[in-house]
C-alpha cells in the first residue's frame, strides 16, 4: 500500500497504525540490547569467578620436587561448582604438554596466552557448552632438566547454566517491562489522540449545523496551531464566496434600478409610437426609441462589466503600460475624428512593465476615453499620459472639458455618482468600473483638475512589480 492510501483513514487510526508497530519495533531493538547487555554483565560477573579460581589453583602450585605438583583446593572448587550450578573443570599444564594434570582434553585457548593476562572464551567440552578461563605465567625454576624456565597453563572451565539463568531472568524482566509500558503508552496515545481531535470534531459539527446563509469566519479560537491554516484557507475561501455573493447582489439590485426606468421611458415611446399616424413624427419617435435603446444597452453593458470587474479572478501578466495605452487609443481615433476632437498619447522612452490583466486594463482605458470624448467639446484635446514614478506607474487621461466641480471630486468613481454639470445622459458607472479595476490590481484611482485648471484628468495608479 502507498504512503499517500493511509490518508484515507481516520488520523486516529492513522496515527495508531504508525505508531503502535512503530514502538513494538523500539521494543524489539531494546530487548535485542538488554540481551546482549545481560550476556556481557554475566560474563564480566562470573568471569571474575572464573579468575579466582584460577588465582586459586596457581596459589597452591609447588615445583620444589623438581616437577610440577597441584594441591588442589576442593573446598573451593566445590563452592565454585555450587555458584556455577553445573560443574566445574580444571586444568593444569606446562606449556609444552609434557605435564597435565586435570582434565587434559579441555579445549585449548582460541588465540595465544600472553604472560599473566587472563583469557576467556566460549566452547564445548564433550557437547555440552562451557566458558573457559585461561591462565599462562612462568614457572620459578626448569623442570626436568630443562635448561630454562618453562611456561604454566592454568585452565578452568564451568558449564552455563548459571549464566544463562541470569541473562533470561534479566531479560524476561526487560519483556515484562517494555510490555507493560507499550499497554500503557497505547492507552495514553488512544485517550490523547481522541482529546487532541476533540476541537476538529467540535469545527466539524459547527460547520455542520450552520445555515447556508451564515458566511461569517470560523472561529479559530481553541483550533490546533497545525489546523489554523486550514481554518484560515477556508476562512478565506468563504470571504471570496461572500463577495461573490454580494456582486451578485449588488448587480441584481443595480440591474433592476438602473433598468427599470429606462424600460419604461422604452414602453411609454413605443406606445407613442404606435398611436402616432404622421410619418414624421412617427420617424422621430422611433429616433429616440432607438437613441434610448442604445443608452439602455450601454448601461447594461457597463454593468456586467463592473459585475465581473468585481467577482473575476485577475489573471496577472507582465504588460508593456505604454503599448497597452496606443493600442486602446488607436482604437478610438475614428471617434474622435467624428466629434473633432484632437486624441493624442505620450509616453515615455523606456517601457514601463507593470502586472496586470490585460483585457480589464483596456476596459478601464476605453471607459476613460469614452468618458472624455462624450464631454470634451469639438475642437477640444483629449491625451493619454503614461508615466513612472518610484514604486508605481501612472495611466492618466486628460481632456479640457467641463470636468467635475471640487467639491463632488472626491465621490468621483462611487456607483452611479453623476456630477452636478453633468450634460450627457449616463448611468455613473464609467469611473466605478475604472476605479474597480485599479483596486483589483492593487492600485487606486485619483481624480483632479485638467491643465490650465480646466477640464478633468483621470488617473490609475498600478503598482511595478519587485525589479
Amino acid at each position: 500500500m502507498r504512503l499517500e492510501a493511509w490518508h484515507r483513514f481516520s488520523l486516529r487510526r492513522t496515527l495508531l497504525a504508525v505508531l503502535l508497530p512503530g514502538m513494538l519495533l523500539v521494543v524489539g531493538v531494546e530487548l535485542w540490547i538488554t540481551w546482549r547487555t545481560a550476556v556481557d554483565a554475566a560474563n564480566a560477573a562470573y568471569d571474575r569467578s572464573l579468575l579466582g579460581a584460577i588465582k586459586s589453583i596457581d596459589a597452591n602450585i609447588s615445583t620444589d620436587s623438581g616437577g610440577l605438583a597441584v594441591e588442589l583446593p576442593y573446598r573451593m572448587l566445590e563452592f565454585f561448582e555450587l555458584t556455577a550450578s553445573g560443574s566445574v573443570y580444571y586444568r593444569v599444564a606446562t606449556e609444552d604438554g609434557l605435564v597435565e594434570i586435570g582434565n587434559a582434553d579441555l579445549p585449548p585457548p582460541v588465540h595465544p596466552l600472553a604472560t599473566g593476562r587472563p583469557q576467556f572464551n566460549d566452547s564445548n567440552y564433550f557437547g555440552d557448552p562451557v566458558r573457559i578461563g585461561s591462565y599462562a605465567r612462568l614457572l620459578p625454576r626448569p623442570l626436568a632438566g630443562q635448561e630454562v624456565a618453562q611456561r604454566v597453563v592454568i585452565q578452568v572451565a564451568e558449564t552455563l547454566t548459571s549464566r544463562e539463568q541470569f541473562t533470561h531472568t534479566l531479560v524476561l524482566q526487560a519483556l515484562t517491562r517494555d510490555l507493560v509500558l507499550v499497554l500503557v503508552a497505547g492507552v495514553l496515545l488512544v485517550l490523547v489522540i481522541g482529546w487532541a481531535l476533540r476541537p476538529l470534531a467540535r469545527l466539524r459539527n459547527e460547520v455542520q449545523t450552520r445555515s447556508p446563509l451564515d458566511l461569517t469566519p470560523i472561529a479559530s479560537e481553541g483550533i490546533p496551531v497545525d489546523v489554523q491554516p486550514l481554518v484560515e484557507a477556508i476562512n478565506h475561501h468563504v470571504e471570496r464566496t461572500r463577495r461573490l455573493g454580494e456582486a451578485r447582489r449588488r448587480f441584481i439590485d443595480d440591474a433592476s434600478h438602473q433598468l427599470r426606468t429606462p424600460l419604461t421611458t422604452l414602453t411609454t415611446q413605443v406606445g407613442f409610437a404606435l398611436r402616432e399616424p404622421d410619418p414624421d413624427r412617427l420617424h422621430g419617435a422611433l429616433l429616440a426609441v432607438k437613441a434610448q435603446l442604445d443608452e439602455t444597452v450601454r448601461q447594461t453593458n457597463q454593468m456586467l462589466a463592473l459585475a465581473r470587474t468585481d467577482s473575476a479572478d485577475v489573471a496577472s501578466e507582465s504588460i508593456a503600460l505604454a503599448s497597452l495605452a496606443e493600442e486602446g487609443t488607436r482604437a478610438w481615433w475614428a471617434e474622435a475624428r467624428a466629434r473633432r476632437i484632437d486624441l493624442g498619447l505620450e509616453v515615455p522612452a523606456q517601457p514601463v512593465w507593470v502586472q496586470a490583466h490585460p483585457g480589464l486594463l483596456k476596459e478601464a482605458l476605453s471607459n476613460l476615453l469614452h468618458n472624455a470624448l462624450r464631454y470634451t467639446p469639438p475642437g477640444g484635446h483629449v491625451t493619454v499620459h503614461v508615466t513612472a514614478e518610484p514604486g508605481a506607474a501612472r495611466l492618466m487621461v486628460v481632456d479640457n472639458g467641463p470636468g467635475i466641480p471640487a467639491p463632488e471630486r472626491d465621490r468621483a468613481g462611487e456607483r452611479f455618482f453623476r456630477a452636478s454639470n453633468a450634460s450627457q445622459p449616463g448611468s455613473g458607472l464609467g469611473l466605478a468600473i475604472v476605479r474597480s479595476i485599479a483596486e483589483r490590481h492593487g492600485g487606486r484611482l485619483e481624480v483632479g483638475v485638467g491643465p490650465q485648471g480646466q477640464g478633468l484628468s483621470v488617473t490609475m495608479i498600478l503598482p511595478l512589480p519587485p525589479s
